[in-house]
């Protein structure tokens, strides 16, 4: 009976970046995931690197490190990740308290700049200059994230890693420490797991009796075929309201709501915005629902509708092209940081997942837990354990 060091659950960029800093370490390494092509929050994300934004001690140094990681990263990878920057508008709604938002974002490692409307429309000729009071601009990071995990997933198993296709069913517990993981067709066993499974780490956890802070919301966007609209820029709101959705669904006083079924436990929100990949398709939304059950059939009608309109308001040009709905899980934290390390009363699990800021967080906690499960203490995943 073959044991691995690790079993990873989730082949998302969560999983496959860890995957590939564990086996990196000499580790025989497993990741279990169970779409056969990419789905899920990375398939669908816009792909921005806002290493600009940390606020503290802890988010800047991620941040610094996210930066030098992606300068090099497509030829450690052997990967074309597409890693480019592009100017990010965060621009500011008419009714937007400017002040406040000026005041938010003086904090960030490097603040963003204000830029009135006609430098704004300058930026971004697709802006509609009726609707905004102008924006903050800064240089951001951007990558193809289902490129980046693909070539994470080949370096994996350049390295020695193994894939199976599978959803997980179970993590198999022994008394206070967790031995396997079961898949609806095998069982396979293994010293420690690690679960990177986005938006359903919470119920996989659950089911195993190791509660957990973690929460998620449902989240849709629309993704276009190549088009010949050219947008200059990424766009987004400067008022982000996805922030304080997060902030709202994770309080006290809503925790009894996430162990029961068919709950929204806040309504929803959407955040229009917009950014071209190099290959000219477009991503715009997003809207998010805070629904407490993962598997929730969610209609794309009223949702594309209202991400089309919106997004149209600030980018014209963009509500009538052709595009295909899609919907996904997203995984948050009640901190506003991820959930990294393992747990106090049962052994041989561990948690890696709710990345509010995940492409650029993830590669240097990767490579921090990595460091840290051979022996090298590490401050920053000490702040952010479960057990802590």
């Amino acid at each position: 009976m073959k044991v691995y060091d690790w079993i990873v659950v989730g082949g998302g960029i969560t999983g496959a970046a860890l995957g590939y800093e564990l086996c990196r370490q000499g580790l025989t390494v497993l990741i279990l995931e169970q779409h056969p092509t990419l789905e899920g929050a990375t398939r669908y994300s816009y792909g921005g690197l806002a290493y600009w934004s940390g606020t503290s001690r802890l988010t800047r140094v991620l941040c610094q490190e996210a930066r030098e990681i992606y300068q090099t990263l497509s030829e450690e990878l052997a990967t074309d990740t597409q890693f480019r920057e592009l100017d990010l508008l965060l621009t500011i709604d008419l009714k937007d308290d400017f002040e406040e938002l000026a005041a938010d974002y003086a904090r960030c490692a490097t603040p963003p700049t204000w830029v009135s409307v006609a430098d704004a429309c300058a930026l971004e000729p697709l802006l509609n200059r009726n609707a905004i009071a102008g924006a903050f601009t800064v240089r951001h990071g951007h990558i193809h994230p289902g490129k980046t995990t693909q070539g994470y997933l080949k370096a994996f198993r350049r390295c020695g890693g193994e894939i199976q296709i599978g959803r997980v069913v179970e993590l198999v517990r022994s008394s206070d420490a967790i031995k396997a993981v079961k898949t609806v067709a095998a069982t396979y066993h293994t010293a420690n797991t690690v679960v990177c499974a986005g938006g359903l780490s919470r119920t996989l956890l659950k089911a195993s009796g190791i509660p957990v802070y973690l929460y998620f919301t449902h989240e849709e966007m629309i993704e276009t075929p190549r088009v010949d609209i050219q947008l200059q820029t990424m766009v987004i709101p400067a008022n982000t309201k996805r922030f304080q959705l997060e902030k709202q669904a994770s309080t006290k006083s809503v925790q009894h709501l996430w162990d029961e079924p068919a709950h929204e436990v806040v309504p929803p929100i959407l955040d229009a915005g917009a950014v071209q990949f190099l290959d000219g398709s477009l991503r715009m939304g997003q809207l998010s629902r805070v629904l407490t059950d993962p598997y929730a059939t969610i209609a794309p009608e009223k949702g594309e509708a209202e991400i089309r309109t919106q997004v149209g308001k600030i980018l014209p040009a963009l509500e009538k092209l052709p595009g295909t709905w899609h919907h996904c899980l997203v995984a948050f934290s009640n901190t506003s940081l991820p959930v990294v390390g393992s747990f106090g009363g049962v052994e041989g699990v561990y948690i890696f997942s709710s990345f509010t800021n995940p492409l650029v967080f993830v590669p240097p906690l990767a490579k921090r837990f990595a460091n840290w499960v051979v022996g090298q203490e590490d401050e920053i995943i000490a702040e952010m354990s479960p057990a802590s």
